[in-house]
This record gives C-alpha cells, sequence and structure tokens, in this order.
C-alpha cells in the first residue's frame, strides 16, 4: 500500500492553486495588454478636459451617416485606422469654437492613420453644415449629417460636443464630454499614441 506524504501534497495542491489565481489575472488583464491601446489611452494631458476612458473598450456605433453626397457610410468603413469623432451641430457654441480646431486636427494626425470626422447633429443638413464650413474656413473636414441622430443615439451621448476615440480595431478606447484643446501638441502626441500605427 503506497503512504502519501501530506505534507508535500498540500504544498503542491497550495503551489497549483497560486499558479490557478495567477493564471486568472493574466487571462483578465491581457487582451487589452495585447491590444495595446488600453495603457496609452489612460494618461490623456490636460488639453483634453474631461477624457474619459472606456473601461473595457466598447464596439463603436454601427449605425449609418451621410456625408455631403447623400451615400451613406459607417464607422465600419474605417476599420483599420484609428477615428475621433466629433458630434457637434452650429447651433452649439463650444461646439463651433472647438471646430477650427478639429479641421487643423484633422491634417494633423492625417500621416498617423488616424481619420477625424465631425458627425453634425444639424437637422437642417448638409446645406447648413456646407454654409458653415465655407463661412468658417473649415478645409479638412468632410460633411458628415447623423441623420435623426442615430448614431448619437446608439453612443448613448448626453450632449454636445463629445467626442468618441475609436482604435484601429473598431472599438470605443475613451471619450471627450465638452469641449478640448484639439490641436494642442500634447493632444496630437496623445491620440498618436492611443489610437495611431
Amino acid at each position: 500500500m503506497r503512504r502519501f506524504n501530506r505534507p508535500a501534497l498540500f504544498a503542491r495542491k497550495g503551489l497549483l492553486d497560486v499558479f490557478l489565481r495567477a493564471f486568472a489575472v493574466i487571462v483578465v488583464i491581457s487582451p487589452p495588454l495585447a491590444r495595446g491601446e488600453a495603457p496609452v489611452c489612460q494618461a490623456p494631458p490636460a488639453q483634453l478636459g474631461n477624457f474619459q476612458p472606456t473601461t473595457p473598450p466598447r464596439a463603436a456605433p454601427v449605425q449609418p451617416f451621410e456625408p455631403e453626397d447623400g451615400r451613406q457610410r459607417t464607422l465600419a468603413d474605417l476599420r483599420g485606422r484609428g477615428v475621433v469623432l466629433n458630434f457637434w451641430a452650429t447651433w452649439c457654441a463650444p461646439c463651433v469654437r472647438e471646430m477650427p480646431q478639429l479641421d487643423r486636427l484633422s491634417k494633423m494626425l492625417a500621416g498617423d492613420g488616424i481619420k477625424v470626422l465631425a458627425l453634425s447633429e444639424d437637422r437642417a443638413g448638409a446645406p447648413l453644415v456646407r454654409q458653415f464650413f465655407d463661412v468658417n474656413g473649415i478645409k479638412n473636414l468632410e460633411i458628415l449629417i447623423d441623420g435623426g441622430g442615430k448614431v448619437m443615439r446608439e453612443a448613448k451621448l448626453k450632449g454636445l460636443p463629445t467626442t468618441i476615440l475609436i482604435d484601429r480595431q473598431g472599438l470605443e478606447v475613451g471619450r471627450v464630454v465638452g469641449i478640448a484643446e484639439w490641436d494642442a501638441k500634447e493632444t496630437v502626441e496623445f491620440l498618436g499614441r492611443c489610437l495611431g500605427r
């Protein structure tokens, strides 16, 4: 009859317990670390104002929006690129204030594989936004309309302006509620780290 060494058996069981706990922790933290975006998107500069990381990251809205030509598009069309998705309207004073900065940001980030989208919530549609862009010299942003506010509702926004940061896999990794200094050097560097190649 074989005799078991109880202290050795308990030591093995304790070691197994430690191993299983460590494995569970690794499984929980590995997905964000493996993607590489979570840590770099969690230390925003002061210029980003009310930045809130999205933890865990969640799927970006799937509702379509309309460019000036009327052909519907979705955020899935931009998979593989980072996206700075700003919700705004011409009647929103803080939105109007940050629009020139977003226009400059679009040009600054173009080489980093990051697209800046300004999604208008104006009910009058593309003609009103075109007039606003022309008057204010906005040249680096497309005219995009959120017909009926569908994208805004799906994103569960509470007000304007709000900007969602979407990574290359199509996941929301953070959002800024309210205005920010979009063309500040610190903001550009943060977005490059968080959403760029």
